[in-house]
């Protein structure tokens, strides 16, 4: 078994960018979504008025593609410039929406993102 002190400590070395690839390829490996527990306590919470106080406190947003629109060229463009990703991976996620472009943006991210995307010609959603 690996010596889990060290694995930590390598762990914290990475920067954003290299942790959320590392995300993406666990989750390929492994056949999961990082997304699906959230989904799940989000669902399991308590009461009404719970649930009404978390989302007035909501802190973190989902950034979904609805459409994109007549030039979707412009919208894969500007997908690959949030993302990061490669053309192909960009072309498929614009081709494929609704999809979500960003999970957990701050509230200033996610409307900086829905605005370029918008400017580009897409419709977005923010969640």
């Amino acid at each position: 078994m690996a010596d889990l002190d060290k694995l930590v400590e390598e762990l914290s070395k990475l920067t954003v960018l290299e942790a959320a690839e590392l995300s993406k390829k666990l989750e390929e490996h492994w056949g999961v979504s990082a997304a699906a527990p959230v989904a799940v306590a989000a669902a399991g919470g308590g009461g009404g008025g719970e649930a009404a106080a978390a989302e007035e406190e909501q802190t973190e947003f989902d950034v979904v593609l609805a459409s994109a629109g007549d030039k979707k060229i412009n919208v894969i463009k500007e997908v690959r410039g949030i993302t990061g990703l490669g053309l192909k991976e960009a072309k498929d996620l614009v081709e494929n929406a609704p999809k979500a472009i960003k999970e957990g943006a701050s509230k200033d991210e996610a409307a900086e993102m829905k605005k370029k995307l918008e400017e580009a010609g897409a419709t977005v959603e923010i969640k």
